[in-house]
């Protein structure tokens, strides 16, 4: 797994999601030039795994122990 810059350890789910949609909206207008482009291009890549790992985590934090009718405790997926 490639290490993290210092941006994106601090960096929220939502800044880094809004700093995409405006790569997004750069790109789309199509009056970037190329370099610049392809600069943008793999900022968002950046972005896009970033914010795809933090929903894993967020995923993973919405399990929850439930209690069975045994007694026994297990993991849930939250519904």
């Amino acid at each position: 797994m490639p290490k993290k810059t210092k941006s994106e350890k601090t960096d929220s789910f939502e800044h880094s999601l809004k700093k995409l949609e405006n790569i997004v909206q750069t790109l789309e207008s199509g009056e970037t030039p190329l370099d610049e482009t392809l600069q943008k291009f793999e900022e968002g890549m950046k972005l896009v795994q970033f914010c795809h790992g933090k929903l894993n985590e967020a995923e993973k934090k919405l399990k929850i122990l439930v209690k069975d009718k045994n007694g026994d405790y297990s993991l849930k997926d939250e519904e």
